[in-house]
């Protein structure tokens, strides 16, 4: 019989003296990791992820956050913020990680490894501004990535009060996938945590993405009621072009007053995507809906008679942008992915490259 699993912290673990005692469950604890624990771990603690830095690692606990030791083959760049591990209480010693219901990575440039972002995040809250940082091309590669993930995107409109016509900026962003959420907010007003509050309950996780100087830190001291000593520190933004600079460097848990948590993110740059290709079906759902209308079962949508793609963009109900820019990533996702081939049990897996 499977030992009955102890949730007790020991009384020489390290806590922080401004850490609350908390709940597994109000940590985000679920069925799906307590499923995961074997017999034998009774006396390891469950901790979830709460930073992640170059050379340190810390964890939040039920009573508070610990900083954990890792071992000679532990490596900080194999763990995100909100993974759950099982850590020995004596040494803080993390013994395993527990499986992720989800995970939000990018593709780096070059050969550097994937980049791990966050881990069982139950929404994405991808943040612009209603400004020149309101990119649709930059947009849908997020909600492809989020897609892919597993959890729920909602787009974030902020500095509304900012432009003349934000309407119009949330008009765009809904196009961009069926049954998208697009909220608007002034992120450093109160009433931005009640708009937010539907995905930011006890127990829930949110993270924060988007470029620099989009109101991200902003946003977060706002959810998480931070004073203004624990405060992220904002960045002002380039007024030529709406651009900001990375105020937030490290991936961190942070309690937002509701009962939930949420992530924040540095901004990035540059979006790669890859092995993201039921993403990309679901961001671009109408185009593959259109696509199974064609006469030809290989079309490329581009010349053949009996485009029901080609046709859509014809008669005006396809934007013919949105369509090249469908080509673009569906190329881009078809490079960068890894292929496997050759007959069962003996697969080889083909790097990424150009597709013949």
């Amino acid at each position: 019989m499977q030992q009955r699993h102890s949730t007790a912290i020991h009384a020489d673990v390290t806590i922080s003296s401004d850490q609350s005692t908390v709940s597994l469950a109000a940590l985000g604890w679920l069925a799906f990791f307590s499923e995961q624990l074997e017999a034998g771990e009774s006396e390891l603690v469950p901790m979830r992820i709460g930073s992640v830095h170059r050379d340190r690692v810390t964890a939040i606990s039920e009573r508070g956050a610990v900083r954990l030791v890792l071992s000679a083959q532990s490596r900080t760049t194999d763990i995100a913020v909100g993974d759950w591990v099982l850590v020995d209480p004596e040494t803080r010693l993390l013994v395993r990680q527990l499986k992720r219901r989800m995970l939000l990575q990018r593709k780096t440039e070059g050969s550097r490894p994937t980049q791990l972002i966050a881990a069982n995040v139950d929404t994405l809250l991808i943040v612009t501004s209603c400004n020149d940082d309101f990119n649709p091309a930059r947009l849908e590669r997020y909600l492809a990535l989020v897609n892919e993930s597993g959890a729920t995107p909602v787009i974030v409109l902020t500095k509304i009060d900012q432009t003349a016509d934000a309407a119009a900026y949330r008009r765009q962003a809904e196009a961009l996938q069926l049954g998208l959420d697009v909220v608007m907010v002034n992120a450093k007003g109160p009433e931005a945590a009640l708009t937010l509050a539907p995905w930011c309950g006890p127990g829930q996780t949110v993270a924060l993405v988007g470029s620099s100087g989009v109101g991200k830190s902003t946003l977060l001291n706002t959810l998480s009621h931070k004073s203004s000593e624990e405060a992220q520190p904002t960045g002002l933004i380039r007024e030529a072009d709406a651009k900001g600079r990375h105020t937030t460097t490290s991936r961190s848990l942070h309690a937002i007053a509701g009962g939930g948590w949420v992530i924040d993110t540095p901004g990035m740059r540059s979006l790669h995507v890859s092995d993201v290709a039921a993403g990309l079906n679901t961001l671009f759902a109408e185009i593959v809906e259109l696509a199974s209308r064609c006469r030809f079962r290989d079309c490329t949508h581009d010349h053949e008679p009996g485009c029901a793609v080609q046709g859509a963009t014809v008669d005006g109900t396809l934007d013919p942008a949105r369509l090249g820019r469908w080509r673009k990533l569906t190329e881009e996702n078809l490079t960068n992915t890894s292929i496997q081939s050759g007959p069962r049990g003996n697969k080889i897996t083909r790097p990424p490259g150009k597709r013949r």
